[in-house]
């Protein structure tokens, strides 16, 4: 990639500067999930409250999740290839906040009392009442700052509820459309 001189130099944001103005950007809330098989069937779940997931490609269908580098889902997702994303409704509001909350309790009793069912390809947890579930595989970790961007080819993509009111992050909180 070709840096010009003279934007060599050119200052650089500060974390709190780029959060603020993001915190502008609008964004669905995801709910992230993997079954850790070297955990055994019982205590391997794992999750955790997303805003940056997308949509990467249609042919092949393709999505992305940015995880944090020193976290225990990046730990997770770096020896096991499946997972899997709820997209959740303004309903889930509590369940977003519980499962992005730090020092939290332990993920197995966390989703002791999530409704939820398993994957047929991953394992993992599917939010019951999700807007949406796609079940994925690691195509692709790239290192990127202090996050990993995590590439995943979708296995199975449903829509699991009647449609519903997404639940959104914006300005520091989560708010609800109209």
């Amino acid at each position: 990639m070709y840096t010009s001189p003279k934007h060599a130099e050119a200052p650089v944001a500060t974390p709190d500067e780029f959060r603020a103005a993001l915190s502008q950007l609008a964004a669905g809330v995801a709910l992230v999930t993997v079954h850790d098989p070297e955990e055994g069937p019982d205590g391997g779940d794992a999750g955790m409250t997303a805003t940056s997931f997308l949509s990467v490609s249609l042919e092949p269908p393709l999505v992305l999740v940015s995880v944090r580098e020193d976290s225990r889902m990046d730990e997770i997702l770096s020896r096991t290839d499946h997972w899997a994303v709820s997209l959740l409704g303004e309903e889930h509001r509590a369940l977003a906040s519980r499962f992005a909350m730090k020092g939290r309790l332990s993920d197995r009793l966390l989703f002791a009392d999530t409704p939820h069912t398993r994957g047929t390809h991953s394992g993992a947890p599917l939010i019951d009442g999700a807007l949406a579930t796609v079940e994925c595989r690691t195509e692709q970790r790239i290192p990127a700052g202090d996050h990993t961007l995590v590439i995943g080819r979708v296995l199975q993509a449903r829509i699991p509820a009647p449609a519903g009111q997404p639940l959104m992050y914006f300005r520091g909180g989560y708010r609800h459309l109209g």
